[in-house]
């Protein structure tokens, strides 16, 4: 792992000082900057979650869509736990904890914005940092990029339609026009972009590809931590107010990601997947796309909105919940591929 990913918890806890120290002194400057919209598009944010998404899309190789049928069932337990079993158990968590359990704990008038914001985290599959979770714990590159592709591909179509399922599923009344025109400006069109310049690296041979790739690699994480400070700078009243919020919107994110990551190595380990098949399947289960997480819930709710905090805070565990997954992963190797299996004795000295 890079400076950068290692010590991501740590960027985002320095984000939120500074975010919030500016937007308690410079009001005015975060004012302008929130008025600089188009259609409800924020042009500032805009542009930098393009910087965000683009490069993590240059990574992903659409050719190797074609390898799927190498790992038939790695890539069935993927979509199963990344389509029909998170994006529905993260709604389910956020009615018990935001809803009921947490609702005397937090603004009554930001509840449903909360639970979107964990909807739009779940419903987000995981494009960038699972090719880091899948090399710490020797996953299958191939399966790994196969698994991406899939889900950057189904994402284009399904990303819009299950969102606004489970938004009108929990009651909150679904902006279509406005979730449309984000899935257009933040999966459409960086994709189609990533894609030609992806093409374009190619044709100059790997050696050019792999430089550009080091140039750009930590755009992304720059232009996420200039959004969250700007995010910040709009949050910090309410966070000021109500410190503890973000502590209470942690424990569903905390929880589904664990309850993904087991169903997806258990199921794979059921269904006879070797281990550094069943790392990649779980650890994509687990974590997020939350770059278009972030964006999706500013268009849609606003940067005040508690929407759009719910999806930092998913930034902000992102990290070290993972390398815990990972770790335990690692740690159960010997059990999951022997679990089950017959110990062998060896025979004593006198027979």
């Amino acid at each position: 792992m890079s400076v950068f990913e290692r010590y991501l918890t740590v960027w985002v806890f320095l984000c939120i000082v500074v975010g919030i120290a500016l937007g308690q002194f410079l009001p005015g400057v975060f004012h302008l900057i929130g008025a600089l919209s188009i259609a409800q598009v924020n042009l500032p944010v805009g542009l930098l979650i393009w910087v965000m998404i683009i490069p993590m899309l240059v990574k992903v190789d659409f050719g190797t869509l074609g390898q799927i049928r190498r790992h038939v069932k790695g890539i069935g337990v993927t979509l199963f736990v990344n389509w029909l079993v998170k994006p529905f158990s993260m709604a389910l968590l956020g009615w018990i904890f935001i809803r009921h359990l947490f609702a005397p704990f937090l603004p009554a008038d930001q509840i449903d914005s909360y639970i979107a914001g964990l909807i739009l985290l779940a419903a987000a599959p995981c494009t960038a940092m699972v090719f880091v979770w899948s090399r710490l714990t020797q996953g299958d590159p191939l399966f790994t990029l196969s698994q991406v592709a899939l889900n950057d591909t189904i994402m284009v179509v399904a990303f819009a339609p299950l969102v606004g399922l489970l938004l009108g599923l929990s009651a909150i009344v679904v902006p279509w026009g406005t979730l449309l025109t984000s899935v257009v400006l933040y999966i459409v069109i960086p994709v189609a972009i990533a894609q030609a310049w992806r093409s374009y690296l190619v044709k100059r041979g790997p050696l050019a590809f792999e430089a550009a790739m080091n140039r750009i690699g930590h755009w992304s994480i720059g232009a996420l931590l200039a959004t969250l400070v700007l995010l910040f700078g709009f949050q910090g009243e309410a966070i000021l107010q109500q410190p503890r919020v973000i502590a209470l919107l942690a424990v569903p994110i905390l929880i589904q990601v664990l309850f993904n990551s087991s169903v997806a190595y258990g199921l794979n380990r059921l269904l006879g997947e070797s281990h550094n098949i069943a790392c990649p399947s779980a650890l994509i289960g687990a974590s997020n796309f939350f770059e278009l997480a972030v964006a999706a819930a500013i268009s849609l709710f606003g940067f005040h909105s508690g929407a759009a905090l719910a999806t930092v805070v998913g930034v902000l565990i992102e990290v070290p919940v993972m390398l815990l997954v990972v770790n335990i992963v690692n740690r159960s190797k010997l059990w999951y591929e022997h679990a089950g299996q017959p110990i062998a004795v060896k025979p004593s000295p006198t027979g």
